[in-house]
């Protein structure tokens, strides 16, 4: 998520670099495990551990690309020695909190309740109410990202830790403590705020494993990842969430260069950023809490995700390299091949050090992507600012029903349209839809040129009714955009010239992620050409520890199966 959501009216770049000129080749070398049949049968009490690494913004694509050119790499062993599944799909909207969310569940939009990090509930209370009194209008903004923090610039989110970046990993593993109340909507039956957790509508993989008497860990990007601790909040024994859209510092504690440098605006930045992620893993595998504080046990569950490569495919340019892809083309330009190296070294660690404590056999790899980012080709990209958009819908409103208000209470557009309204009637959402297609909008190419779109950009739109049954959800579910507009191809909402791809939409660039599980001693080699959906790992990764998958809600209200092939 980029910020477009609008309420109505250890290593650092040196490092990094050092790290990818060695070869990195943990799995390779190995044989491959159909022909070791003996180093099968060794393990006697089956897979202990579930490793879960999420690439956001990666596709299929990359990772064939990374295994053909880099045959040798840590990657394609993966690929190679794992079920491989060759057409997977993140859900939509393809933003990073539900696609985590459905990640860890099985579950969509429609059973979870979360369609974005920033979005909007119609049956809460805005932030701030204290006085929750019949009558009082419904509604509220629900933001799950960085303005929830006690200190959003603060690569700690608040907390206080002297001697950052440095001291990063002593942040605490339960960042609900980081977390704004006032800054949370506000439940109008105990009127009081809702946390993330709270929020979700089904149980997480943690919650099962938890109350298995398992160990979990995770490690994600804003505090506000504690709703993977499920309804009951218990889910997660250590999560570690170091701020991303905080203010990024070098190893010495002085800021990168340019006064509002985030962690996200700078790929150096961003890797330096994973590698403490990275580390938090690494201890979890020797059997730490993420701060190795603590001798706790290797954890049933784990992971984290990177962001190195979603800020190599969003930047024009960084450390001197062009971002994003060739135009004309599906091949990383220099520095996401640089960012895709970057990965592959820091798998070579993880798995280098599950074979050192001896728990290689005993760990499953789940090796993923939250969403793809789309447009690949920059020669198809149109930035359009929403802004004009949205303020002609509210004029337009307005001059028919003087009076009326603002009809657009909130929206979250990034490569896709979400609109949610302060009337819901389908008078009011077909006004929206009739808007939308018949004005066009205006953009900027990647080099600058202006494009004119018709239908402000969008290929299809669903409103009221339509948008409800886009989701599968009663038309008055709270939860559900009104409006859904899915966009022309290369289209990305934003205001700025900062950015080349984006997420969040439904376009197959988007959606189109690596899928890999490997576990030699469980899982043969295959590779899968069937339709999976990234929603069948959480049922996958209880089946893969011995747990039953019907423990979770969405997997018994949707249906959602294991992986085919394990």
């Amino acid at each position: 998520m980029s910020g477009r959501f609008k309420l109505g009216g250890l290593a650092a770049a040196a490092l990094a670099a050092g790290a990818l000129s060695a070869p990195v080749t943990a799995l390779a070398g190995h044989a491959h495990p159909r022909s070791e049949p003996a180093r099968r049968a060794e393990v006697r009490q089956g897979l202990q551990h579930v490793l879960v690494i999420s690439v956001d913004g990666m596709h299929q694509s990359d990772l064939e690309w990374y295994a053909r050119n880099h045959p040798n790499s840590e990657l394609a062993a993966l690929a190679e020695h794992g079920a491989q599944y060759a057409n997977a799909q993140t859900q939509v909207p393809s933003d990073s909190f539900p696609g985590t969310v459905g990640m860890f569940t099985g579950g969509d939009p429609r059973v979870t309740g979360v369609y974005y990090d920033d979005e909007y509930n119609h049956a809460l209370f805005p932030p701030g109410t204290t006085t929750c009194t019949p009558g009082l209008a419904l509604g509220s903004p629900v933001i799950y990202d960085s303005p929830v923090d006690i200190n959003s610039r603060r690569l700690d989110a608040g907390e206080g830790l002297s001697g950052l970046p440095g001291s990063i990993l002593q942040m605490t593993g339960h960042p609900q403590s980081l977390i704004v109340p006032s800054g949370l909507p506000v439940d109008p039956n105990t009127c009081t705020p809702v946390y993330p957790h709270q929020y979700l509508g089904v149980n997480t993989v943690f919650n099962v494993a938890h109350d298995a008497g398992l160990r979990t860990a995770y490690s994600d990007k804003h505090p506000a990842y504690e709703i993977l601790d499920g309804p009951s909040g218990n889910g997660i024994d250590d999560l570690f969430t170091p701020e991303i859209d905080s203010l990024a510092l070098e190893p010495n504690g002085t800021r990168y260069p340019g006064n509002d440098t985030t962690w996200t605006s700078d790929n150096a930045a961003t890797m330096q950023y994973d590698s403490y992620k990275v580390q938090a893993v690494i201890n979890e595998i020797d059997g730490y809490n993420h701060s190795r504080g603590e001798k706790v046990g290797v954890p049933a569950i784990f992971g984290m995700n990177f962001q190195t490569v979603s800020t190599a495919e969003k930047l024009p340019t960084s450390d001197g390299l062009r971002g994003g892809y060739y135009p004309g083309s599906t091949d990383p330009g220099p520095l996401l091949q640089r960012a895709l190296d970057y990965v592959n070294h820091q798998m070579a660690r993880m798995v280098s050090e599950l074979r050192a404590q001896g728990v290689a056999d005993s760990t499953a790899i789940i090796f993923t992507a939250k969403h793809g980012q789309s447009p690949k080709d920059p020669n198809q990209l149109t930035r359009i600012d929403d802004g004009p958009i949205i303020a002609g819908i509210n004029a337009a409103w307005t001059q028919a029903h003087p009076g009326a208000g603002a009809l657009v209470a909130a929206s979250s557009d990034d490569d896709g349209m979400l609109l949610w309204l302060s009337d819901r009637s389908p008078e009011a959402t077909s006004f929206v839809e009739r808007y939308l297609l018949t004005h066009p909008a205006i953009g900027n190419t990647a080099t600058g040129g202006s494009r004119t779109l018709q239908a402000s950009g969008l290929a299809q739109v669903y409103a009221g009714d339509g948008a409800a049954q886009y989701f599968g959800v009663p038309v008055s579910d709270p939860h559900h955009p009104d409006i859904v507009g899915v966009v022309q191809q290369g289209v990305v909402y934003t205001g700025a010239t900062a950015k080349i791809a984006e997420h969040g939409g439904a376009n197959p660039e988007d959606r189109d992620v690596p899928l890999v599980v490997y576990a030699p001693a469980a899982v043969g080699a295959n590779l899968i050409g069937q339709t999976v959906k990234t929603e069948q790992i959480a049922p996958t990764i209880l089946r893969l520890l011995g747990l039953d998958p019907q423990s979770l809600d969405a997997v018994r209200i949707e249906g959602t199966r294991v992986l085919p092939g394990l």
